[in-house]
């Protein structure tokens, strides 16, 4: 069997906060890294142990968070994107889409480093139905006909992932301890500060939780595979995507509306237009 894994890096157990660890100048950049990359190792051993054979792990954060030289030895790395950059490579000879490090989506209750794409997003939506960077890739993953099968992150996102993909396996690390209340008017650099209080699993129990997860995930691919499911949306398709406004630019918020007639994976692709709200 052959895996795609998608990766962030704020989902993690152990990274605490935007500032010191997810850039390449934080002083804790390289420990997020190693952190990440044994969470990937830890779903992969899982997914071993099921049976699978191929995995390709995409580096998803915007700085990359994949440390090469930790990595496990059965995977293949993959860091930017193709000509066209949704699905990021992910195509029907893949038998499933699993998720390791990831977040949850802008203005989540009680979820830590909160954001979708980035911190400017207040909303990302396709259809009428909100979703984050989880729901980006899901929904392509969805179009081309593999199944979500692990979702590995924070608390908030494992619901969140429930939610939009039932039948999904899930594993939590970590959980965000600050509602978002009041959090929809404030800029870019107060939305950043805002959510940064999480209580963390220890990186050994999160490694132990993410391979058992993993494992029964392509276990139950395997004997239930009609148990993992997507929500329906018919074409034509309308993202609309609200931005904060960034103070330390003078740029006010605004909005992009962007449409495709038959796909979710060419709306992803167009580029983002600006409506001044």
């Amino acid at each position: 069997m052959k895996i795609y894994i998608m990766t962030d890096v704020e989902g993690c157990a152990g990274v605490l906060d935007f500032e010191n660890w997810t850039r390449p100048e934080s002083r804790y950049y390289e420990n997020a890294k190693r952190l990440l990359t044994g969470e990937i190792n830890a779903a992969i051993a899982g997914f071993m142990a099921g049976g699978a054979e191929e995995f390709t792990v995409l580096d998803g954060h915007g700085h990359g968070a994949v440390d090469p030289e930790l990595l496990d030895e059965n995977a293949i790395l993959v860091r930017g994107h193709r000509e066209h950059v949704w699905p990021w490579g992910l195509d029907a000879t893949y038998d499933a889409l699993a998720f390791v490090g990831q977040h949850a989506k802008a203005g989540t209750p009680y979820s830590h480093l909160t954001h979708s794409g980035s911190c400017r997003v207040i909303d990302d939506s396709i259809n009428g139905l909100s979703i984050g960077e989880y729901g980006n890739m899901a929904l392509c993953a969805m179009e081309i006909g593999v199944p979500v099968i692990l979702a590995c992150g924070e608390l908030a996102l494992t619901r969140e992932a429930e939610a939009l993909t039932p039948g999904v396996v899930t594993a939590s690390v970590k959980e965000g301890l600050l509602p978002d209340n009041g959090f929809r008017d404030v800029s870019l650099e107060e939305y950043r500060k805002a959510k940064l209080s999480a209580a963390h699993l220890s990186p050994q129990k999160a490694r132990k939780v993410i391979m058992a997860a993993a494992l029964q995930a392509i276990q139950k691919l395997k004997d239930s595979p009609a148990e993992f499911k997507y929500p329906e949306l018919r074409p034509p398709y309308r993202r609309v995507v609200e931005f904060r406004r960034c103070d330390s630019q003078n740029d006010p918020a605004f909005k992009s509306v962007t449409t495709h007639p038959s796909s979710i994976c060419g709306l992803m692709n167009q580029p983002i237009n600006r409506e001044n709200t």
